[in-house]
C-alpha cells in the first residue's frame, strides 16, 4: 500500500495484520482521487472508518489542508497514528480512537468538505451514518461524502437528504459519491 499522487507520491503506508482492515486498492483510491479533482485542494476531510489512513492521508498528500481520522479499532489506531508519523503530517491531522458513531455524538458542530465512509462491507453502517448526519451541517454546501461498499450493496432510497450524483465499480467494489440534494 502507497501513496499514489501528490507530495507523498509512492511512499509506503503501513498496513494492519490480520483480517480486520480492508485497505482501499490503488486502483480504487486512483478512481476515487480522479472523480474528486480539484474539490481535494484545501479541503476539510474526514475517514470515519479510517483502517489505515489511507484515503485521508492520500487527501493529505493532494492538497487537503486537514484531515480528522476515526478508528475504534486500537490495533488500526496504532498503525494510523505511526503512518502520520513516518510521513510527517502529524501537523495536519486529528485522530481519534473511538466508534464513529460516538465521534458524531461528540462533534456534533464539526463542518467537512469531504467525508470517506469505508466502513466493514454488508453491515450497513453507510445508512446509520447517514442517518446520524442528516440533521447536521457536517457537510459544507458542495462537500461530497465518498462511500465505499460491497458491489452488491445498495444504498438508493436510505441516503435523503443526500443523493447520488455518480457510482462507480472496481471488481467487488462499489464507490458511491453523495452530495446534499439543495445543491
Amino acid at each position: 500500500m502507497r501513496i499514489i499522487a501528490g507530495e507523498m507520491r509512492g511512499r509506503q503506508l503501513k498496513a494492519v495484520e490480520g483480517i480486520h482492515t480492508r485497505p482501499t486498492s490503488d486502483k480504487v483510491k486512483g478512481a476515487i482521487f480522479s472523480v474528486l479533482g480539484e474539490k481535494v485542494l484545501n479541503s476539510r476531510v474526514l475517514d470515519l472508518f479510517a483502517g489505515t489512513g489511507n484515503l485521508a492521508i492520500e487527501a493529505l498528500s493532494r492538497g487537503s489542508r486537514e484531515a480528522v481520522l476515526v478508528e475504534k479499532n486500537h490495533d488500526a489506531y496504532q498503525v494510523i497514528q505511526k503512518n502520520l508519523g513516518l510521513l510527517g503530517v502529524t501537523d495536519k491531522t486529528k485522530l481519534h480512537l473511538m466508534d464513529a458513531f460516538k465521534f458524531i455524538d461528540r462533534y456534533p458542530n464539526e463542518v467537512f468538505d469531504l467525508i470517506f465512509l469505508d466502513p466493514p462491507y454488508r453491515q450497513k453502517l453507510i445508512p446509520k451514518v447517514i442517518q446520524s448526519i442528516k440533521d447536521l451541517a457536517y457537510l459544507t454546501p458542495d462537500g461530497v461524502i465518498v462511500a465505499e461498499t460491497a458491489k452488491d450493496e445498495d444504498l438508493t432510497g436510505v441516503i435523503y437528504p443526500f443523493e447520488i450524483r455518480k457510482t462507480g465499480e472496481y471488481g467487488d467494489t462499489k464507490i458511491w459519491y453523495l452530495q446534499r440534494m439543495d445543491v
